[in-house]
Formats: structure tokens, sequence, C-alpha cells
């Protein structure tokens, strides 16, 4: 479904990506782990075309998007949800959601109540500004609204990142339940080893720019053979 081949990118003259290859399946869930600064968030964005690469290829179920802007990655399927969230904090979670299939061609209250259905928290929350809504449901909202586009793949940036463990528990199995049923491909960055090995079948590892090695994620419970590839152990 996904394929980059010699993917470089950089923030004016520092470079951050220094050669990735990275190929998904439809209907994988691919975990990436690694330190904070090599490179996990600059990749994602790089798919979804907010950081342009310097070189190397981007291809989405075969069809080159190497120089499109980020909305036409999305009309074709691809959804992001970022690192911290980013919902608008002064708009309703109604309105947060509406903004979530604004580029596409679709019923409103068609998705919407499909959504609803997916995220039956949000429901009594819908005239809420996402500012009183707590990190945990503030993350939901983020993953419903990106839902809302009907996307075959997510790119999904430290979805635990500041929430409640009971709130964690509860996005494990949302994932689980959309894949099942709506067969969705996830690309996902992660440094919580107990959620990214629940929910991946296989974790590359990314240091530096690159990805050094690829585990199973029950080796992820070895705390040895993490620290050896990613100094995360204990």
């Amino acid at each position: 479904m996904l394929s980059a081949q010699g993917i470089r990118a950089s923030y004016g003259r520092i470079p951050i990506l220094h050669g990735i290859d990275l190929d998904v399946a439809e209907g994988e869930f691919v975990g990436i782990l690694g330190h904070n600064g090599m490179g996990k968030t600059t990749l994602l964005k790089t798919l979804i075309g907010l950081v342009k690469t310097t070189d190397g290829t981007i291809t989405f179920e075969g069809e080159a998007i190497t120089r499109e802007p980020p909305h036409k990655r999305n009309r074709r399927g691809i959804g992001y949800v970022p690192q911290g969230r980013e919902i608008f904090p002064n708009v309703s979670v109604r309105d947060n959601l509406r903004l979530g299939f604004a580029v596409q061609k679709a019923d409103e209250q068609q998705v919407l109540d499909e959504v609803l259905e997916e995220f039956p928290r949000l429901k009594p929350l819908l005239d809420r500004a996402g500012r009183v809504l707590s990190g945990g449901e503030q993350q939901i909202l983020a993953l419903a609204r990106c839902l809302c586009g009907r996307p075959r793949l997510i790119l999904l940036d430290e979805p635990t990142e500041g929430i409640q463990p009971s709130i964690v528990e509860e996005i494990v199995e949302i994932l689980k339940t959309l894949q099942a049923r709506r067969k969705l491909t996830v690309v996902l960055v992660e440094q919580n080893l107990d959620f990214i090995a629940e929910l991946s079948q296989r974790v590359l590892i990314i240091q530096r720019g690159q990805f050094t090695s690829e585990v199973s994620p029950d080796q992820l419970s070895n705390p040895d053979l993490v620290a050896e590839f990613v100094g995360m152990g204990g």
C-alpha cells in the first residue's frame, strides 16, 4: 500500500532522514520505535507531505505522491494524527469532527453518525469546546477527526503521550476494533513499549534518521534487547 524508497529530509540545512526505506502492506500495523530526536515524527510528516523530501520517492497504492501536497494525499486515503493531538481548542467537538471531512466529498451526517458509533465516548461531548476535554478525550477526538476523512492508511504519532493508563487501554481497544472493522493500515510512532507491542505486527527501530533493525513485538518484553537497540530498557 505504501512504499518509501531512499527518503531524505531536512529542516533547513540540518539533515534529519538519511535514506529511509519503508514498505507497508495493506492491513498491516507497523510500529516505529526510537528515542526523541531520531526522526520518527519527521518521517510521518514527510509521508503526509508536511516536510518535503530532498531525495527519494514515496508511492501510495502504486502511484507516486512524492511531490503532492498534504490535502491531496489525504484525499487519496492517508490520514494523519499528529503528536500533541492538535485539535481546535476553541470550537466544539462536533465542529472539530466536521473539519475532519472538510476535503472529502461525503454526506456530513452519515460520516458523523458512523464515527460516533466507533467513538461513543464523544456523543455526550459534542457541544463542548475542545479545550475543556481531558488529554485522553482530546486524543480520542483527534483519532475520530482523522477517521472522518475515511482514510485507509493512518499515520499515528505518539498517541499515548501524557494520557492516563485507563485511556491508553481504551485507545488500544479502539484501534484493534477499527483495524478489524475497517481493515485499516496503520504506521504507529510510539515510545510506550507495551502499547506498541500490543498493536504492532512488526516494529522498526530508528536511530539518527535511519532504520537500524526490525524486531517482533514479543521481543520488546526483553529489556536487554530493547536497551541494546534503542537504549530504552528498564
